[in-house]
Protein backbone atom coordinates (compact mmCIF):
# COMPACT_ATOMS: atom_id res chain seq x y z
CA UNK A 1 0.00 0.00 0.00
CA UNK A 2 0.99 3.76 -0.35
CA UNK A 3 0.64 6.64 2.34
CA UNK A 4 -3.40 7.16 1.90
CA UNK A 5 -3.90 3.10 2.04
CA UNK A 6 -1.55 2.96 5.05
CA UNK A 7 -3.45 6.07 6.64
CA UNK A 8 -6.67 4.45 5.85
CA UNK A 9 -5.76 1.13 7.27
CA UNK A 10 -4.84 3.16 10.64
CA UNK A 11 -8.13 4.86 10.82
CA UNK A 12 -10.08 2.13 10.51
CA UNK A 13 -7.86 -0.03 13.07
CA UNK A 14 -8.64 3.29 15.37
CA UNK A 15 -12.32 3.94 14.41
CA UNK A 16 -13.51 1.15 17.54
CA UNK A 17 -11.02 2.84 19.95
CA UNK A 18 -12.72 6.25 18.90
CA UNK A 19 -16.17 5.16 19.37
CA UNK A 20 -14.76 3.77 23.07
CA UNK A 21 -13.20 6.53 23.90
CA UNK A 22 -15.79 9.64 22.71
CA UNK A 23 -18.52 7.68 24.37
CA UNK A 24 -16.35 7.61 27.60
CA UNK A 25 -15.70 11.34 27.99
CA UNK A 26 -12.16 11.16 26.94
CA UNK A 27 -12.03 13.18 24.05
CA UNK A 28 -8.70 14.37 24.52
CA UNK A 29 -7.17 10.61 24.31
CA UNK A 30 -9.25 10.04 21.27
CA UNK A 31 -7.39 12.78 19.16
CA UNK A 32 -3.90 11.86 20.54
CA UNK A 33 -4.60 8.51 19.71
CA UNK A 34 -5.95 9.14 16.26
CA UNK A 35 -3.01 11.03 15.94
CA UNK A 36 -0.37 8.89 16.70
CA UNK A 37 -1.98 5.91 14.96
CA UNK A 38 -2.39 8.16 11.90
CA UNK A 39 1.38 9.27 12.17
CA UNK A 40 2.73 5.73 12.74
CA UNK A 41 0.78 4.25 10.20
CA UNK A 42 3.04 4.98 7.60
CA UNK A 43 6.04 4.95 9.57
CA UNK A 44 7.76 1.61 8.42
CA UNK A 45 7.63 2.97 4.83
CA UNK A 46 10.52 5.63 6.13
CA UNK A 47 13.07 2.75 4.38
CA UNK A 48 12.19 4.17 1.65
CA UNK A 49 14.37 6.99 1.92
CA UNK A 50 17.37 5.45 2.52
CA UNK A 51 19.77 2.72 0.46
CA UNK A 52 20.91 1.56 3.78
CA UNK A 53 17.77 -0.15 4.81
CA UNK A 54 15.65 -2.71 2.22
CA UNK A 55 12.44 -1.79 1.24
CA UNK A 56 9.85 -4.00 3.87
CA UNK A 57 12.92 -5.44 5.64
CA UNK A 58 13.54 -5.02 9.41
CA UNK A 59 10.91 -2.06 9.65
CA UNK A 60 8.49 -4.09 8.17
CA UNK A 61 8.78 -7.23 10.74
CA UNK A 62 6.93 -8.07 14.36
CA UNK A 63 10.13 -6.76 16.10
CA UNK A 64 10.00 -3.58 14.18
CA UNK A 65 6.05 -3.10 15.66
CA UNK A 66 7.04 -3.92 19.03
CA UNK A 67 10.53 -2.13 19.06
CA UNK A 68 7.64 1.19 18.12
CA UNK A 69 5.66 0.45 21.02
CA UNK A 70 7.96 0.01 23.33
CA UNK A 71 9.62 3.08 22.80
CA UNK A 72 6.47 5.04 22.36
CA UNK A 73 5.26 3.61 25.35
CA UNK A 74 8.50 4.45 27.55
CA UNK A 75 8.15 7.85 26.09
CA UNK A 76 4.56 8.15 26.83
CA UNK A 77 5.41 6.98 30.53
CA UNK A 78 8.51 9.67 30.90
CA UNK A 79 5.81 12.55 29.43
CA UNK A 80 2.88 11.28 32.23
CA UNK A 81 5.50 11.41 34.72
CA UNK A 82 6.43 15.33 34.20
CA UNK A 83 2.77 16.01 33.62
CA UNK A 84 1.88 14.32 36.65
CA UNK A 85 -0.89 12.39 35.22
CA UNK A 86 -2.81 10.44 38.34
CA UNK A 87 -0.72 11.85 40.54
CA UNK A 88 -3.56 14.30 41.11
CA UNK A 89 -7.62 13.99 41.14
CA UNK A 90 -7.94 16.51 38.41
CA UNK A 91 -5.65 15.63 36.06
CA UNK A 92 -6.50 12.20 35.65
CA UNK A 93 -7.69 10.20 32.23
CA UNK A 94 -10.20 7.42 32.84
CA UNK A 95 -8.05 4.58 30.29
CA UNK A 96 -4.37 6.20 30.87
CA UNK A 97 -4.93 6.75 34.32
CA UNK A 98 -1.83 6.73 35.68
CA UNK A 99 2.14 6.35 34.28
CA UNK A 100 1.82 2.76 33.60
CA UNK A 101 -1.71 2.61 31.89
CA UNK A 102 -0.72 5.76 29.63
CA UNK A 103 2.84 3.86 28.83
CA UNK A 104 0.45 0.60 28.37
CA UNK A 105 -2.26 2.60 26.47
CA UNK A 106 0.05 4.64 23.46
CA UNK A 107 2.77 1.48 23.57
CA UNK A 108 0.31 -0.41 22.28
CA UNK A 109 -1.81 1.16 20.01
CA UNK A 110 1.43 2.36 18.43
CA UNK A 111 2.29 -1.45 18.26
CA UNK A 112 -1.37 -1.89 16.84
CA UNK A 113 -0.60 0.86 13.94
CA UNK A 114 2.76 -0.94 12.58
CA UNK A 115 0.58 -4.15 12.74
CA UNK A 116 -2.10 -2.30 10.70
CA UNK A 117 0.89 -1.40 8.09
CA UNK A 118 1.63 -5.07 7.87
CA UNK A 119 -1.57 -6.00 7.10
CA UNK A 120 -1.76 -3.61 4.78
CA UNK A 121 1.78 -4.88 2.79
CA UNK A 122 0.27 -8.20 3.07
CA UNK A 123 -2.27 -8.33 0.87
CA UNK A 124 -0.07 -6.96 -1.77
CA UNK A 125 2.21 -9.55 -4.17
CA UNK A 126 5.27 -8.22 -2.60
CA UNK A 127 3.89 -9.46 1.30
CA UNK A 128 5.93 -9.27 3.80
CA UNK A 129 8.60 -11.59 5.96
CA UNK A 130 7.15 -10.86 9.22
CA UNK A 131 9.56 -12.86 11.49
CA UNK A 132 12.61 -12.52 9.64
CA UNK A 133 15.88 -12.85 10.91
CA UNK A 134 14.65 -15.27 12.85
CA UNK A 135 12.24 -16.60 10.19
CA UNK A 136 12.58 -17.13 6.35
CA UNK A 137 8.55 -16.96 6.56
CA UNK A 138 7.30 -15.05 3.72
CA UNK A 139 3.31 -13.97 3.37
CA UNK A 140 1.28 -13.12 0.54
CA UNK A 141 -2.62 -12.36 -0.38
CA UNK A 142 -1.37 -11.05 -3.28
CA UNK A 143 -4.74 -9.30 -3.49
CA UNK A 144 -4.12 -5.53 -4.60
CA UNK A 145 -1.24 -4.33 -6.29
CA UNK A 146 0.38 -1.83 -3.50
CA UNK A 147 0.61 1.15 -6.43
CA UNK A 148 -3.39 0.08 -7.11
CA UNK A 149 -4.84 4.02 -7.01
CA UNK A 150 -8.43 2.66 -6.28
CA UNK A 151 -7.07 0.26 -3.59
CA UNK A 152 -5.27 3.29 -1.46
CA UNK A 153 -8.27 5.80 -2.07
CA UNK A 154 -11.15 3.12 -0.77
CA UNK A 155 -9.19 2.24 2.00
CA UNK A 156 -8.94 6.00 2.69
CA UNK A 157 -12.18 6.47 2.83
CA UNK A 158 -12.95 3.45 4.37
CA UNK A 159 -10.95 4.98 6.92
CA UNK A 160 -12.57 8.15 7.40
CA UNK A 161 -15.99 7.28 7.22
CA UNK A 162 -15.53 4.43 10.23
CA UNK A 163 -13.87 7.19 12.48
CA UNK A 164 -17.02 9.38 11.46
CA UNK A 165 -19.31 6.72 12.10
CA UNK A 166 -18.12 5.32 15.06
CA UNK A 167 -17.50 9.74 16.82
CA UNK A 168 -20.95 10.36 15.97
CA UNK A 169 -22.47 6.99 17.16
CA UNK A 170 -20.66 7.33 20.57
CA UNK A 171 -21.52 10.97 20.61
CA UNK A 172 -25.37 10.80 20.09
CA UNK A 173 -26.10 7.70 21.69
Amino acid sequence: MYLLGHIGISLLLFSPLAALLVSTGQVVLAVLTGALMVALGPFPDLDEYTDRIPHRGPTHTVWFALGVGMGVGLVAFAVSVLLGIGATGGNTLVIASDPLGTALWFGGVSTLAIFGHLAGDIITPMGVWPFRPISTFHHSFAVIPAKNPRANYTLFVAGVGAVSVAVAVATFV
